[in-house]
């Protein structure tokens, strides 16, 4: 039997089709985020955002993937003021530029230049605009390039978290939302473990707050985590690259053939991290049920095939695109995880859920992060990389390729 390299596309869905906003003949092709094995995790209305009504909201890292589409989600759900704080000025510039186009009349859009490790920046930022809530999405994540480059990995991602939930606490924030990541559980790269790190400041930062409350009544300021796989779509993922590589007509490059992820669409990620600042209560680390996680090389295969090519291996050497195994990138995981050494407990929404784990207090880690900080600023590779394994013990500086 010969097999046909014919493109897979849809028709559109039937609400779509009744309501008029498509025609039965509109056909388009079948987006990656259909092949996320599992149905798209639908918010609970009710749980998205109802404190950010007619308040003034930061998004830090605002120009990136998650930063952005925060801010689209956020612009929703009527805020009086929504802060734009990026340090990359084509992306603040492309972004402000979008959101004015979608801009309720209601809204003030404030686009701040400037790094969220800045503390007389971002102190003034939260005073004089009367922040309430900060959704903390500025990191470096890319896990080769903060592998070699792990001071300015270190600098960003914990230094800007620090500065962060410091300002928010002086400045009387209502709450602080991290967005952290799963490659923070048992990391084996500098990019995981700078932001399990970065956890470790938020969970210092509510436990401070909770001892100082009670002698002064309730912390003013919440604190919370938001740690998920994946995000389909977003700057440096696979399904960008592996578009990009079936275009030139191959070969995808794949690290390794084992190698699987968990995946959440972008969409997902931020109504997950809105919802979160709902449920927080302080400290709080919040997870996201994502059913099954997904082989890479399987998500490859499935794209090549919906663009109606053929695979070129050994069966078939007539094959339209190859997929080459270049061997685990350094810090590189063949699988990640979503919890430590804790177990999550449910919420209000059912495939939302809650963590608390292991932290370390105030007092024993602001004075290492104070020497975190002098090493970084002495370009102390290897002192400020000693500081990083004390700190976070379960990093493993290895290949990944340990099996669950």
């Amino acid at each position: 039997m010969q097999h046909k390299a014919i493109p897979v596309l849809q028709i559109p869905s039937v609400d779509d089709l009744t309501s008029g906003l498509a025609r039965i003949d509109a056909l388009r092709p079948v987006a990656i985020e259909d092949l996320l094995g599992r149905d798209p995790v639908p918010p609970i209305q009710e749980l998205l955002g109802p404190g950010l009504r007619d308040s003034v909201v930061c998004v830090t890292g605002a120009g990136g993937s998650i930063g952005a589409e925060l801010c689209r989600h956020i612009l929703q759900l009527s805020p009086r003021a929504l802060i734009l704080l990026e340090s990359s000025e084509p992306s603040l510039y492309a972004l402000e530029q979008e959101l004015r186009q979608l801009l309720p009349s209601s809204v003030e859009l404030v686009p701040v230049l400037g790094s969220a490790a800045d503390p007389a920046l971002v102190q003034r930022l939260f005073a004089d605009l009367g922040v309430q809530t900060v959704f903390h999405a500025a990191a470096y994540k890319h896990v080769p390039l903060v592998e070699v480059n792990p001071l300015a990995g270190l600098a960003n991602n914990v230094g800007c978290t620090r500065v962060v939930c410091q300002a928010a606490v002086v400045t009387g924030v209502s709450e602080v939302v991290l967005i952290s990541t799963d490659k923070a559980v048992r990391p084996t790269n500098v990019m995981g473990a700078s932001k399990r790190l970065a956890e470790l400041v938020v969970q210092a930062s509510a436990l401070e707050l909770l001892e100082s409350a009670r002698a002064a009544g309730e912390p003013r300021t919440r604190l919370a985590m938001v740690r998920f796989g994946n995000v389909l779509g977003s700057s440096g993922s696979v399904v960008p690259l592996f578009r990009k590589q079936i275009a030139a007509g191959g070969p995808i490059t794949l690290t390794h053939p084992e190698i699987i992820r968990y995946f959440m669409t972008i969409p997902e990620a931020a109504q997950l991290v809105l919802q979160a600042a709902t449920l927080a209560r302080g400290g709080d680390l919040f997870l996201l049920e994502m059913g099954e996680p997904v082989r890479i090389k399987d998500l490859a295969e499935q794209m090549v095939r919906l663009g109606g090519l053929s695979l070129r291996d050994a069966q078939n050497p007539s094959g339209d695109i190859e997929i080459v195994c270049t061997g685990l990138r350094p810090g590189e995981k063949l699988y990640e995880e979503l919890l430590i050494d804790a177990e999550s407990e449910s919420t209000q929404h059912p495939l939302i859920f809650r963590a608390q784990e292991q932290a370390i207090p105030p007092d024993v880690l602001w004075p290492r992060l104070d020497a975190l900080d002098a090493a970084i600023s002495a370009q102390d590779v290897d002192g400020a990389l000693a500081l990083l394994a004390e700190l976070v013990p379960e990093w493993q500086r290895g290949d990944g390729t340990r099996q669950p």
